[in-house]
């Protein structure tokens, strides 16, 4: 057992240094030393001089119909996370490291089998109430039972749960819990028990609800617009990691139909910040000429998201990964790069791009050990062949692809005729539907369409609103979809999540492909139980291997950046954080300007 106590903040992390003890008397490392330790001021990538008021305005795109962000029905609306707060706080420049919150201080099992947290006595909603154990235990039963998947997911990860005395509460979890437990229930969300009491959790309300962040909802008009107003007696603004952040004193959020309209709310003056990501606007954008906005490209460094063209394996028509590998040769990034984006994207090729975590080459050594043991599911070319996506000359013909394409479909059972592309057993059509929300996924997607037809296969695009899509990825309703998945440098249980056959089963879950193999369950399951680095390192890549070979998802492209314009008076800190730059660290820099007297 370890004992970890608070002089002004400690921290959990993920890294392990050593198997069964802390690395010392303030910390639990796993991999390397923590950045913030003893007596820290505020986060590296947070300004402490930031000044604080002010107003910022942002858009949203579509609409939002609830302010319950923990339910998988409704659409909540944009910030609600400013609201809420959890035992632990993370840092976004770590891989994966949590500091003392509304936990002041934790005693942890040296296994990692149980934690126990001791409420900081300052934390307080923001009706006023004092934060309990009985808030706590109220959030972990409530999402547990009613949450979102994720939570549902994890959360059943808990064997038991006591309160040994006043103010705490301890979480024993399950034998094959996996040691990265503590730390997702320390992210776990805390929600006024009262506030709940009155209203059902499971009710997608508008009423403003209560938290313990700094922020409060303070007006909406229900689709179009959430204001937020900073709590004047928010209680962590002590605690350093909060220091030089949140400092607006208002921040909205006006819903806008698309991003054009949204833009041109930003020339107008109506908004402060616009997120870019369109690439050929950015590239090319006179608009801002003749205004004083400026443009901000910001680094990334964690891996690049996977994005891509997601297959619903649940389908009969894409059950075979032949079919599937013949897909994904006729997609033409080359020319999609060159004619529609400029040249500023990069085709992904790994669920971990750029990352440690990217598998590369043939596998070997541990990598190889865990692989073998599923040879008979996966696919021979696996242990023989470097993974490699398909090249193209980007004249948008692809006729060596297509012809290899096709080769795929006729071993498949599926003939060319004059009616298009059909099965000789059953003689039903290749045909299908790609189930969109972003308008601009039509034009990326319209040579792809044009180049299944060459083959006989008639792909439709369909649009349609943000509630419609929800619904039906949350119940697995498509045949296809645009899917996307990000990664830390740290991967854990949130793998399971994503690629397990449990969450496969699980409406609302992130397995959108309906992934359902042995090997790929025990690679998440030893992700997540992986007690050293190059374990963890090994586990991923071998799982990154199975993912790409059995060709669940045709991969797109990705820029490791952000765009972004702002007017002058919105200040952005000079270092970012691992994940980008993000409004809690912005300022205005104009609120303790002289005001100018009139003659």
């Amino acid at each position: 057992m370890i004992r970890v106590f608070r002089t002004s903040i400690f921290l959990i992390s993920i890294y392990l240094t050593a198997i069964g003890s802390a690395a010392s008397d303030t910390s639990l490392a796993m991999h390397g030393a923590p950045k913030y330790q003893g007596s820290f001021t505020h986060f590296s990538y947070a300004d402490p001089a930031a000044l604080q008021g002010g107003h910022l305005r942002l858009p949203a795109i579509g609409t939002f119909n609830s302010l319950n962000p923990f339910l998988v029905r409704g659409l909540p609306a944009k910030g609600l996370g400013f609201i809420y707060q959890s035992l632990l706080s993370r840092a976004r420049d770590e891989p994966f490291s949590l500091y003392a919150n509304l936990a002041s201080n934790f005693e942890i099992a040296s296994d990692r089998s149980w934690i126990t947290y001791e409420i900081d006595k300052r934390a307080h909603f923001s009706d006023g109430t004092t934060l309990t154990v009985e808030d706590v235990l109220f959030s972990y039963e409530t999402l547990r039972k009613s949450g979102r998947p994720n939570h549902r997911q994890y959360y059943s990860e808990v064997e038991k749960v006591e309160i040994p005395k006043a103010n705490t509460i301890r979480f024993t979890f399950r034998e094959d819990a996996g040691r990265e437990m503590p730390l997702i229930l320390s992210l776990m969300p805390i929600v006024s028990k009262k506030y709940f009491s009155k209203i059902p959790f499971q009710t997608t309300s508008l009423l403003p609800p209560v938290g313990s962040g700094p922020y409060r909802v303070t007006s909406l008009e229900a689709g179009r617009r959430i204001v937020y107003e900073k709590d004047p007696n928010f209680w962590g603004a002590p605690l350093p990691q909060y220091k030089g952040r949140y400092n607006f004193k208002k921040i909205t959020f006006d819903y806008f139909r698309d991003q054009d309209i949204a833009f041109e709310a930003l020339l107008a003056g109506d908004l402060d910040v616009f997120f870019e990501n369109n690439p050929a606007k950015w590239a090319i954008n006179n608009r801002i000429l003749d205004r004083p906005i400026h443009r901000a490209t910001i680094d990334l460094n964690l891996p690049a998201p996977m994005t891509a063209l997601a297959f619903n394996t649940r389908k009969k028509i894409f059950k075979d990964p032949n079919v599937r590998k013949a897909l994904s040769l006729v997609y033409d990034h080359k020319w999609v790069n060159k004619n529609l984006l400029h040249g500023l994207y990069t085709r992904t090729s790994s669920y971990f791009q750029d990352s440690q975590l990217a598998s590369d080459g043939l596998p070997s050594g541990p990598e190889l050990d865990l692989l073998k043991q599923f040879e008979d599911e996966l696919p021979k070319s696996l242990f023989t062949e470097p993974f490699k996506l398909s090249e193209t000359d980007g004249t948008g013909r692809n006729r060596r692809n297509l012809k290899a394409a096709k080769s795929l479909l006729e071993e498949s059972g599926w003939i060319a005729s004059g009616s298009g592309l059909n099965h000789q057993e059953t003689g039903a059509s290749f045909s299908f539907e790609i189930l969109l929300r972003d308008q601009r996924h039509l034009k990326l997607l319209s040579s792809y369409k044009d180049s299944l037809r060459k083959l006989g296969i008639a792909a439709k695009l369909r649009l349609v609103d943000s509630a419609n899509y929800q619904n039906r990825i949350g119940s697995y309703d498509f045949d296809m979809i645009v899917a996307r998945w990000g990664q830390s440098l740290s991967p854990g249980n949130e793998q399971a999540f994503y690629w397990s056959s449990k969450a496969g089963n699980q409406p609302g879950s992130r397995n959108y492909p309906g992934i359902n193999l042995k090997s790929v369950d025990f690679l998440v399951d030893r992700i997540a139980r992986s007690e050293t680095r190059n374990d963890l390192e090994a586990s991923t890549r071998a799982l990154d291997r199975v993912l790409l070979w059995k060709h669940f998802v045709i991969p797109l492209q990705h820029t490791n950046q952000q765009w972004l314009y702002h007017w002058p008076h919105i200040f952005l800190p000079k270092v970012t954080s691992l994940y980008g730059t993000g409004l809690d660290v912005w300022w205005d820099g104009t609120v303790d300007a002289p005001v100018k007297k009139t003659q």
